[in-house]
């Protein structure tokens, strides 16, 4: 059971010893954050940052992914979860129990609330 969320982030360096630069100084990246288990502490990340496919406070999550890579971050933007077939089972039984906690009637309403059409599903290998 697997799955990560996947932003793209514009970063700049900025080098601290004189004398010393780089060009280009911005770089597009993928960041990559591990999902955590649905039900564990850490599951809701999705409804806590994430509002109709995008970042619900982009400031605060800039601020973050600068504290996490220890660079001037420019912009994040939410590309997608990536998850297994299991992870995304696991998830939905999580919401399905309580649905209330979202404010929504359905799981897929759920999901679309928070993820937008940004979820990509992992097929299994037979």
């Amino acid at each position: 059971m697997e799955a990560r969320y996947v932003f793209a982030v514009r970063f700049r360096l900025e080098p601290s010893a004189g004398g010393v630069s780089v060009e280009p100084n911005e770089f597009e990246t993928r960041l990559y954050r591990e999902a955590d288990p649905p039900g564990e502490e850490g599951w809701l990340f999705f409804r806590d940052n994430l509002w109709r496919g995008d970042i619900n406070d982009e400031r605060h999550f800039r601020r973050l992914t600068e504290e996490a890579l220890g660079e001037t971050v420019l912009s994040v933007e939410y590309r997608a979860l990536e998850t297994d077939e299991e992870y995304l089972d696991a998830l939905k039984d999580e919401i399905r129990a309580d649905l209330e906690t979202f404010n929504a009637d359905s799981v897929s309403e759920v999901l679309n609330k928070y993820l937008g059409s940004s979820l990509e599903v992992e097929k299994e290998e037979d």
